[in-house]
């Protein structure tokens, strides 16, 4: 082999075969312990009450309106949470599904019309690829009717608690803004002649 092409490839940063069988047992990496969710219901509910937490909620829907489209949240999302130790591989494949429809309803909620997947637009796709599996047309299909339609998320994709707290979410209006604080005290103008203790 080349000597110049194995020393680019062992310089990669890239783990080394069976390098996690090296790694200190007494200090595994999160997603080395049991994972903290076992129950797709639980771990629905967690990611749930995450996505409606005040600042996770805007970013959330401000990412939705600007065109994120939503496979690429739910992907970041879920990796993050195993690489976290919140659930296993299994779980997280059996997360995608959900963890979509609660964005999808939240951006409903909040009157977006959201990008479900990249190249939606020119819909020449069978499947899109998602945390490295594939996600079918069918599905992707049923979400965009769930959209446009506004028919009902398919039964048992999200539990009856999370379908309860869905419809208390009260999404910002985009049109309110903060109050804004004045810069200068009520009674004294920017083009007033400096007061004598000023001067």
């Amino acid at each position: 082999m080349n000597q110049d092409y194995l020393n680019v490839i062992t310089n990669t940063g890239r783990p080394i075969p069976g390098q996690s069988l090296t790694s200190d047992p007494s200090n595994p990496a999160p997603y080395e312990k049991p994972a903290e969710y076992t129950s797709i219901h639980e771990a629905s509910e967690f990611l749930f009450e995450k996505f409606i937490e005040e600042e996770t909620y805007a970013d959330l829907m401000s990412l939705l309106d600007d065109g994120m489209p939503i496979m690429d949240i739910v992907q970041t999302t879920l990796f993050t949470g195993f690489s976290e130790g919140k659930w296993n591989p299994d779980l997280m494949m059996l997360l995608i599904e959900p963890t979509a429809y609660m964005l999808l309803a939240l951006a409903e909620r909040a009157e977006i019309d959201p990008i479900i997947y990249r190249g939606e637009e020119e819909d020449d796709i069978d499947e899109e690829a998602v945390l490295g599996v594939t996600f079918e047309q069918e599905k992707l299909n049923t979400m965009k009717k769930y959209r446009e339609e506004e028919i009902n998320i398919p039964k048992g994709v999200l539990s009856p608690a999370i379908q309860q707290q869905l419809a208390k979410v009260q999404p910002p209006s985009m049109m309110e803004q903060p109050p804004e604080e004045p810069m200068v005290p009520e009674g004294e103008s920017l083009l007033a002649p400096p007061t004598e203790e000023e001067v």
